[in-house]
């Protein structure tokens, strides 16, 4: 026998026991991965096409812990591509062509598809994104994102459209808790050497406390671990508490987790609360929330709730957004809770938010016809002689500075997207328009 081998197999064990339980215990093949089975349940697509090794450009959204990094660590086990990785934090517009030089070697020389996983792919800017999308159009390179940001929010829509949004969930607690189990059972990468004992109704607290992360789940079973000795011992409630602390504290006992708590506070500004609203803007600061994150809830708000029934919300809500940025916490507390308590307690109208969807719905669902002729660029020569902006009607040279003229195309002449209601600063908007339109409004 080659001692070599041997001294390579005893480092490569002990370095893999510096890894964190998490990381050790991470599925390399879907016996192992536990949830997610309406994505990756025997007979489901993705699975399919992973078994195929015919892997389509995908982005992974959903919570911290779900298996979205794990899944395509898994699709790199299993496939004959070339896979590259990139942590959009670290990566540049640089790396991005050197991936695409190398995917071009391997096309040629090999006959082989690059895959590239990109983590946290909401941290990549429009450029990067930019620099990406030709050659994900053209299959170059197969794309796999991961992020916890709604892609549809993060993302260029030019890239969401040439790639298949795959959402994973929040795990249940019956999941952690088997994925607590397996890690308390593994001898080979948990903690099944150590023998430890563990009353499935902590493990249950445990995975409560986790919130659906699975990471998170894993360092508490971890860091139980390492307050008894090597030899075994029984996870105790007093190890429990001792180990938890402040998180059972803040988080456990009050049942929050991230997106319930998101969730009900952008629904307290909706609902004109301002308490309740400034009551879930303090849980998620106190939970150390990204302040970017919970700025940009509050101007979606302003624009999407409150919108023209009181329009100094979004430009105090975009204030806030600047000013969290420049001020950091604990300051920050202060420009948001002003922002939250004016949203909330704001007059509300989601006119203009319907308005645009019912207009995206038409460009996108049928032939809206032409610009008309008059409303045309009549600016550049020999825009005359095509006709564009003859019998244009200037409105400031009329009483009122208003007049009447057909601007919708021919095509949708009668659409009626705004609807503006009664509410705050909207009803004198309605007003006005009243008297532009009377057969409108």
């Amino acid at each position: 026998m080659d001692d070599s081998l041997d001294l390579f197999s005893v480092a490569e064990e002990e370095s893999r026991c510096f890894e964190p339980l998490a990381q050790r215990m991470r599925p390399r093949n879907f016996r192992e991965f536990i949830g997610q089975q309406d994505v990756v349940g025997r007979g489901k697509y993705l699975r399919h096409m992973i078994e195929q090794d015919q892997v389509p450009s995908l982005i992974l959204f959903g919570p911290p812990g779900t298996g979205k990094t794990t899944l395509a660590q898994m699709i790199a086990g299993l496939t004959g591509s070339n896979f590259k990785k990139l942590n959009a934090v670290s990566a540049g517009i640089q790396d991005i062509r050197n991936i695409v030089k190398e995917a071009e070697d391997q096309r040629k020389f090999y006959q082989k598809r690059t895959i590239v996983f990109i983590d946290e792919i909401h941290r990549f800017n429009k450029s990067q994104q930019d620099v990406l999308l030709p050659y994900v159009e053209d299959g170059r390179l197969v794309l796999i994102g991961a992020t916890t940001e709604n892609p549809f929010f993060e993302v260029n829509h030019a890239l969401l459209s040439r790639v298949r949004i795959v959402r994973l969930s929040k795990l249940g607690e019956g999941q952690i808790v088997e994925i607590l189990r397996q890690a308390l059972s593994d001898e080979e990468r948990g903690l099944g050497r150590q023998r430890l004992l563990c009353k499935d109704d902590l493990l249950l607290r445990v995975a409560r406390l986790a919130g659906g992360d699975a990471r998170i789940a894993l360092n508490l079973l971890e860091e139980m671990a390492s307050m008894l000795p090597p030899d075994g011992g029984e996870i105790t409630e007093e190890i429990f508490e001792g180990v938890a602390g402040e998180r059972v504290q803040s988080y456990d006992k009050m049942g929050d987790n991230h997106y319930d708590t998101v969730s009900a506070f952008i629904k307290s500004m909706r609902g004109s609360d301002p308490d309740a609203a400034l009551h879930y803007l303090a849980r998620m600061l106190a939970a150390g929330e990204n302040l970017n994150f919970i700025a940009r809830r509050v101007a979606i708000c302003a624009a999407e709730d409150v919108g023209n029934a009181d329009p100094m919300a979004l430009v105090l809500a975009m204030a806030a957004v600047q000013a969290v940025q420049f001020l950091g916490m604990p300051e920050a507390r202060i420009p948001l809770a002003e922002a939250v308590s004016y949203v909330a307690s704001a007059p509300k109208s989601n006119a203009a938010y319907m308005a645009i969807d019912k207009a995206l719905s038409d460009v996108r669902g049928r032939d809206c016809g032409p610009v008309p002729a008059h409303l045309r660029d009549s600016h550049y020569k020999g825009a005359a002689k095509l006709g564009h902006g003859k019998g244009y009607l200037y409105p400031h040279d009329y009483p009122g500075h208003f007049k009447e003229q057909q601007y919708l195309p021919k095509e949708m002449e009668g659409v009626r997207y705004y609807e503006p209601t009664d509410n705050g600063r909207e009803a004198s908007i309605k007003a006005y328009l009243g008297k532009c339109w009377p057969e409108r409004y």
